[in-house]
């Protein structure tokens, strides 16, 4: 869900997919990884670090590349390859620093989760439910009782228009990569708590935003919200019925059934075709 969002308003203040977003969720792991295992500081710590170093990397990938190449008129396969480039560059800087195998972040004794309902719910799950559903609602507000949110809205109806309103789109490109890029790194943690990290950890977790994205409607951020959370409550009730391996197939059946029946997505609006 965070990852989603996160995505979401980064393609639409700037038209382009945004794959360097999964390494930021990357990074918030492995950040916080470096201060508590390498540098020995508190887990809470270590992770209020971390948190402001992954929303530091994002705006670096604005500023440093996306911003020239948008200065000189790039296209979005630009923007694209650009975006995969940086993905895969900083995945190796990170296998290069900490190796390609299994790291935690997590301490003390594994223990039974809590019984809700019959089923079994570690708090570490329940904190990444609990930390989600703030998230998002603060965002959510933030986009719509904000001047700032509403600047960030009117780049992403239209730049052209918004920068001749007196705008500064730059800015407003900036703030967005800051958001999305503090969530991704937020939740890059909590699945760290909760199963570990690896290097490749971003890439399954942005093609899953990407699918909630495209599912709940790119323009609305309680619909990507709905979408996340039916998304993964259909991978796991497929675990149950089927198995493990068929998870990422049935979100992506999921995908081209809405692709075919409503490519809009939940909550997204029809483009309508104007003529002249």
């Amino acid at each position: 869900m965070l990852v989603a969002i996160g995505f979401a308003i980064v393609f639409r203040a700037t038209r382009f997919f945004h794959f360097a977003h999964g390494i930021v969720f990357t990074a918030g792991a492995y950040f916080t990884f470096l201060f508590k295992a390498w540098l020995g500081f508190p887990l809470f710590f270590s992770i209020l670090l971390a948190i402001p170093l992954t929303t530091l990397l994002g705006c670096l990938m604005e500023v440093i590349v996306y911003l020239p190449l948008r200065r000189k008129g790039s296209s979005s396969l630009v923007f694209l390859l650009a975006s995969l480039g940086m993905y895969i560059v900083l995945q190796n800087v990170i296998s290069m620093m900490f190796g390609d195998d299994t790291k935690t972040i997590r301490s003390g004794l594994v223990k039974e989760g809590l019984n809700v309902f019959g089923a079994r719910i570690t708090p570490i799950e329940i904190l990444i439910i609990c930390v989600s559903v703030v998230l998002v609602v603060t965002v959510t507000l933030l986009l719509k009782k904000t001047k700032m949110g509403n600047a960030m809205r009117a780049v992403a109806n239209d730049i052209e228009l918004a920068s001749v309103s007196g705008i500064d789109s730059d800015r407003v490109i900036l703030l967005t990569f800051a958001i999305a890029s503090t969530l991704a790194g937020i939740a890059g943690i909590l699945v760290a708590l909760d199963v570990d990290m690896t290097p490749t950890m971003g890439m399954n977790a942005l093609m899953m935003g990407v699918v909630a994205v495209i599912v709940g409607g790119v323009g609305s951020i309680p619909g990507v919200a709905l979408a996340a959370l039916l998304l993964g409550i259909a991978q796991h009730l497929g675990v149950w019925f089927i198995s493990s391996q068929w998870q990422d197939a049935i979100a992506f059946v999921i995908l081209l059934i809405f692709l075919l029946f409503r490519p809009q997505g939940f909550l997204g609006k029809k483009v309508k075709k104007a003529t002249l």
